[in-house]
């Protein structure tokens, strides 16, 4: 039994509630009350990048973490006070894959794809270029495009397909190779000492495979979609860690598993002397 829990989580219909599914009326405020307990280290692990982060911290009234792993795991950031303190040691290590080649270059050797539109400048960054593709058009393939090109450099990248649903578009995320959510929690995990056992991460989407489909003990939310779903224990399955993922559920939990009812409820899974704390039945 562990008496601390550094709980990893999205925030984008993982427990934000911006998806097609219901959310059940109590489900966020009970999530700020296990949040606050002494035991539990909170780290938000998103796509978004810092300044949307806050935003919607304040917007959708969440507990406030203390780190936030952003830009798709390109970024770590530690809550100093009010001011948010980035873990340069982090830029350091997922530079080298890379070797020098900067974001304009990786983007001029794809410039010949039709197929891929540069997003906005905010959510660029030095290791992250990310493009929006069409949600039907044939990813594989473009894909398979990208990581020809791009071998070319020399380089060693991550290729992270997702899509979004309210928009009803692709996204492409093309990072270090190492520099994926899993290495990021990963490092984090490290940095804080914290164990294989005292960790759980909680997902819905496609950037969050690598992590479902590795050994830390992950939840996939009911709300998820279910192709993710279906590639999400697939991946476990062929990394050889299945027990490692836990998909939430609407029947077997009062508040259903939506969203943050989804993490309290993979939580009561995982760790059921910590989630006794909280009032969930």
């Amino acid at each position: 039994m562990t008496n601390r829990l550094l709980l990893c989580t999205d925030m984008d219909r993982t427990i934000i509630p911006n998806g097609n599914h219901p959310e059940h009326p109590d489900a966020r405020a009970q999530f700020r009350q296990l949040c606050s307990l002494p035991e539990i280290t909170l780290a938000y692990v998103t796509g978004r990048h810092l300044e949307l982060v806050v935003e919607a911290i304040e917007r959708f009234n969440l507990p406030e973490p203390a780190y936030v792993i952003t830009d798709v795991g390109t970024k770590i950031y530690q809550k100093t006070d009010t001011n948010w303190t980035e873990l340069l040691s982090w830029q350091e290590q997922i530079a080298k894959d890379w070797q020098g080649q900067t974001h304009n270059q990786l983007q001029q050797k794809l410039r010949g794809l039709p197929e891929l539109k540069i997003q906005e400048r905010c959510k660029q960054n030095d290791y992250k270029l990310s493009y929006y593709l069409p949600v039907n058009s044939d990813h594989t393939n473009i894909l398979k495009q990208v990581d020809q090109l791009l071998m070319q450099l020399g380089i060693a990248t991550s290729l992270i397909m997702s899509i979004d649903e309210p928009e009803q578009v692709g996204l492409l995320d093309i990072l270090p190779q190492n520099a994926t959510k899993l290495h990021a929690i990963e490092f984090l995990q490290k940095y804080l000492d914290f164990g294989l056992e005292e960790t759980i991460f909680c997902g819905d989407s496609g950037n969050d495979l690598p992590v479902l489909g590795s050994q830390i003990p992950s939840v996939l939310v009911a709300n998820a979609d279910e192709n993710i779903k279906k590639q999400a224990f697939e991946l476990a399955e062929k990394n050889g860690w299945p027990r490692a993922l836990y998909l939430a559920n609407q029947k077997s939990f009062t508040l259903g598993g939506n969203y943050s009812a989804g993490v309290l409820q993979g939580i009561s899974f995982y760790l059921p002397e910590i989630i006794k704390k909280v009032r969930v039945s």
